[in-house]
């Protein structure tokens, strides 16, 4: 084996591992909803998380990559520790089918079906496929899949390249006597971490291992220890990934690795008892792609059943390494972790908007009570509240910016632009009911009171906004475009209502049957409730929007009051509901 050699394997590596990246990348985009919609049937059940974790890792193939997606859920509240547990478990199942695919390096024979299973022999025809894909079509989902085709072809031919590279280096003796001892199995396990660590990815070290057996030098007895090692050496990419996060993260990297800690210190224990008692002859001999495929399915598949009926005691492990204390561990909502699959993340950010929607419509409601029934805490409650929408609306807004950065399909898109308008409305609500508490709080140091017909009309406006702020919140929490369609009819008796109690306010200062104080906070009032209505108008708008991938408002808004049947009846129902005074 010579300088060029040496060199063909560095370029067969570096292709490697750029070919898993870029097919891991693309196969995460592309299944963006699927894995969505399995996060979605997450239950608490030991074996509905293991085959979530399963099926998550051999989509995306990166056990290192759903471990990472794991810690992100728990820091964002999307999955409890006890879910995680189980969805790791899975992981580490799922991993094993990177070297299933890989192990069709090792086929040989001159049977044509095998020559066609082959990777050189069908790579070449996908990665032709992958570039057309690529760069002549201009749907994303196809370039996904281009890319996907591409990033397979790419990892399979670094892998024929090392392979190749490293043929020669079975009649040197130093590289058998470098295996020879590997055959020590601390040294195996040591050995296998610390390149795993280093790559950061079991499916990858486990493909140069499959490489390097080519070669014909390593023996099951050297390999399966590499292998054992190559599983705590994963967990690095997850315990740097929990750096900076909320103490539930961290515990579930810690699950992690101490579920491939130990799992390993049994099986290596087997193993070396194994050895000097039996001696199994196939020990000794040379490993090859299938075997060590094999190997590294036993291993994980022993491991998780040995350690699943464990689970909880593997959570009790984690709140002993990471206890509790009396400092709140506040929770990070949204983990920047999740961006790099953004049906997830967006998913994280609708969760949030929810909470601020609800927080935002809570506010206003009681605001409305107080000018009844004023009370000091539902006062602290409501400002409380607007500080809380302010902080959202910034996150939020921040990360779906970053989030737009990102590759997103049309409706990802849709939904995304959707968010960024409904928070600012949700934020101005929550102001306005900071606006109406301070009108109740006026009229209570100054005792102001109302006319009797001025308090009837009052009562009138106040249950319209609060209707269409249900309307509003549960069309926008239910993604329900009928309960949005109504919100526009009674926006406009709004409207309507605001320019008559206008009026007829002022005929009650020129006849003497109001004061001016009173009047100035009927006008703060009327308006704060007016502009309530306006942004539940907008929100009912985008949920309309976003159902029908439109995002022109105006154009939604104006389509809508042109159904005149509907649109009619409605007006005129919500009409003779809240103008019955005049």
């Amino acid at each position: 084996m010579d300088i060029f050699d040496i060199l063909t394997l560095i370029g067969g590596l570096c292709l490697f591992l750029f070919g898993m990246n870029i097919m891991g990348s693309a196969l995460e985009r592309s299944a963006g909803g699927k894995l969505e919609a399995m996060i979605g049937k997450l239950t608490t059940g030991k074996l509905s998380g293991l085959f979530t974790g399963l099926g998550v890792t051999a989509i995306i193939q990166s056990s290192s990559a759903t471990t990472v997606m794991v810690v992100g859920f728990v820091n964002s509240g999307l999955m409890s520790l006890k879910q995680a547990i189980h969805v790791i478990m899975g992981a580490n199942v799922g991993t094993t089918v990177t070297a299933w695919i890989l192990s069709l390096g090792g086929i040989s024979g001159d049977n044509l079906a095998l020559k066609l299973l082959k990777p050189t022999s069908f790579t070449p025809v996908l990665a032709l496929i992958g570039i057309v894909l690529f760069m002549f079509t201009k749907s994303n989902k196809k370039k996904d899949i281009g890319m996907i085709l591409l990033g397979f072809a790419t990892l399979m031919f670094g892998m024929d390249t090392m392979t190749d590279a490293v043929s020669g280096l079975k009649d040197i003796p130093e590289f058998q006597n470098m295996f020879i001892l590997f055959k020590n199995p601390i040294l195996g396990v040591l050995v296998g971490a610390v390149l795993t660590a280093v790559i950061q990815s079991s499916s990858a070290s486990v493909g140069i291992l499959q490489a390097l057996a080519a070669t014909g030098a390593v023996s099951y007895g050297a390999a399966i220890p590499i292998i054992m090692g190559q599983n705590i050496g994963t967990c690095v990419t997850a315990l740097i990934s929990s750096v900076g996060t909320a103490k539930n993260a961290r515990r579930a990297a810690l699950v992690h690795l101490s579920f491939n800690i130990i799992g390993t210190v049994v099986c290596l224990l087997l193993f070396v008892i194994g050895d000097l008692v039996f001696s199994p002859a196939i020990f000794n001999e040379s490993a090859n792609h299938a075997g060590i495929a094999v190997c590294h399915s036993i291993f994980n598949i022993a491991c998780t059943l040995l350690l699943l009926p464990l689970s909880g005691l593997l959570e009790k492990l984690a709140y002993k390494l990471v206890p509790d204390n009396d400092k709140q561990d506040e929770k990070a909502v949204l983990d920047e972790r999740l961006l790099a699959t953004p049906a997830i993340a967006l998913e994280c950010a609708y969760n949030l908007t929810h909470e601020m929607a609800e927080i935002a419509s809570t506010a206003l409601q009681s605001s409305i009570d107080c000018l009844t029934a004023y009370d000091k805490e539902t006062a602290s409650a409501i400002r409380e509240a607007e500080d809380k929408t302010d902080h959202y609306e910034d996150i939020i807004g921040t990360y779906l910016v970053k989030l737009s950065t990102h590759q997103l399909n049309e409706t990802e898109g849709a939904t995304a632009s959707m968010l960024l308008k409904a928070i600012g409305d949700f934020e101005r609500i929550s102001d306005h009911a900071v606006n109406i508490l301070e009108s109740a709080e006026e009229m209570r140091d100054k005792k102001i009171v109302f006319s009797a017909d001025a308090d009837v009309e009052m009562k009138s406006l106040s249950n319209a906004v609060s209707e269409i702020v249900t309307l509003s919140y549960t069309s926008f929490k239910n993604s329900d475009t009928e309960q949005a369609t109504l919100v526009e009819p009674l926006e406009q008796v709004i409207d309507r209502m605001k320019e008559l109690l206008r009026s007829r306010h002022i005929e009650r200062l020129r006849v003497g049957g109001c004061g001016i104080e009173a009047g100035f906070v009927w006008n703060d009032l009327i308006t704060n409730m007016e502009r309530v209505s306006d942004h539940c108008s907008n929100i009912a708008g985008c949920v309309i929007d976003v159902k029908e991938q439109n995002m022109n408002l105006h154009e939604s808004l104006k389509q809508l009051r042109s159904d005149n049947d509907f649109y009619r009846k409605k007006y005129e129902e919500y009409t003779s509901k809240y103008l019955s005074f005049v």
